[in-house]
């Protein structure tokens, strides 16, 4: 038999092989090609006694066959179980202890803790049956010995590696799909601050072309022009009543803020710790409420990232409506040292300020550097 200590060098090669990856450490063939070449790297410190020791090979034939079981990785993700009985056919057959731990690694990490602890048990019990076969290996005592000492900690070991690596997964994943959620979760309620502000602000000019309409109405009703008036009146009153029936409303807050809000967010952020130099354009003023809304709601959002990730240093917020574009600049200043604790957090608010940009036909960016941070959004500001 050919027990090497290679349980700690399959750590070392799977550290080795995600450098080596690099960037593309994410890509799950790249990973498993050098996953392959590392095993094969390790059994190939076999390959000059392995023929004279088992009486069975000769050196290329060797090679080939251990490159063959190493080329059982390349499917170890789909297929561990494959990589798994070749590994028991190389410790029955040339006594190699390489693959297996690759093996059971893989078993653990893409079946789970159950798999992977059967496929360990199988693996104790397939190599004490073989120390009880007459005539393998010679010395008893001295596999016995190896067998308590080497064979069945590494055998544990590196499928409790996998089974870990199994639970790190998992709980990613997790991570992954609720922060997913969260994101969906603002981009909706985003939409729908939307819509409550199209509501609110269309419905408002709607009524008043509604009353403005019946006056006219009464004022001629001795012209020709009256019943035009009043057909107009009516057209208003049933727009009205079609915005309400698709946006539908019960006891939601009033509507988004427009830039009247800005120095009253400003001062509040300043309370807060985050003092804010606000630069703000007079032409915004004069937009429309919509835009005037995603204004507000853009620094609002900025604002309170700030809070979280910047406590104490200065937001420089600029609003200019020259041109055919609006454009919002917020920036500040990022702390030296990060905060002892992370703030409560769910990475949701870029995704937020992005749709209320986008439903307007804008545009949102953030950018981070080691010392600052920087959203800048675009509107288009129809004359």
């Amino acid at each position: 038999m050919h027990p090497k200590p290679v349980a700690p060098a399959l750590q070392s090669v799977t550290a080795a092989v995600r450098r080596i990856a690099g960037s593309r450490a994410g890509s799950p063939r790249v990973l498993d090609a050098l996953t392959a070449g590392g095993c094969l790297a390790l059994m190939a410190l076999d390959l000059p006694g392995l023929a004279a020791a088992d009486n069975s090979l000769n050196g290329p034939t060797a090679a080939l066959v251990l490159a063959a079981g190493a080329a059982t990785l390349l499917v170890r993700r789909g297929l561990p179980w494959l990589s798994f009985a070749v590994a028991l056919l190389f410790i029955g057959w040339l006594h190699e202890l390489t693959l297996v731990q690759f093996a059971l690694y893989s078993v653990g990490r893409y079946r789970g803790r159950r798999a992977g602890i059967l496929a360990t048990a199988g693996y104790i019990a397939f190599c004490l049956a073989l120390f009880h076969v007459p005539g393998w290996p010679l010395d008893h005592a001295r596999t016995l010995s190896s067998f308590l000492g080497l064979v069945v900690p590494i055998g544990v070991l590196a499928s409790a590696v996998g089974i870990a690596a199994y639970r790190q997964d998992l709980v990613r994943e997790l991570d992954a799909r609720r922060a997913e959620s969260a994101v969906l979760q603002a981009v909706q309620h985003e939409r729908t601050s939307v819509a409550r502000d199209v509501h609110d602000f269309v419905g408002r000019e709607l009524t008043l072309l509604t009353v403005r309409s019946e006056v006219l109405s009464l004022r001629a009703r001795e012209t020709a022009y009256a019943k035009d008036f009043e057909e107009l009146a009516d057209t208003a009153r049933r727009a009205h009543l079609v915005l309400n029936e698709i946006i539908v409303q019960r006891g939601e807050p009033a509507a988004t803020p427009g830039a009247h809000g800005l120095p009253a967010l400003a001062e509040q952020s300043g309370r807060a710790g985050s003092p804010v130099r606000l630069d703000v354009d007079p032409a915004v003023h004069a937009l429309s409420p919509l835009r005037q809304a995603a204004v507000y709601r853009v620094v609002q959002e900025c604002l309170t990232n700030a809070a979280k990730h910047a406590r104490g240093e200065t937001v420089d917020v600029r609003i200019s409506a020259d041109g055919p574009q609006l454009r919002i600049t917020v920036g500040n200043g990022l702390p030296p040292h990060a905060p002892g604790r992370a703030p409560v957090s769910a990475g949701s608010g870029t995704a937020s300020m992005a749709e209320r940009v986008r439903s307007l036909g804008g545009t949102l960016t953030a950018t981070r550097t080691d010392r600052r941070y920087e959203v800048v959004a675009t509107l288009p500001c129809p004359g």
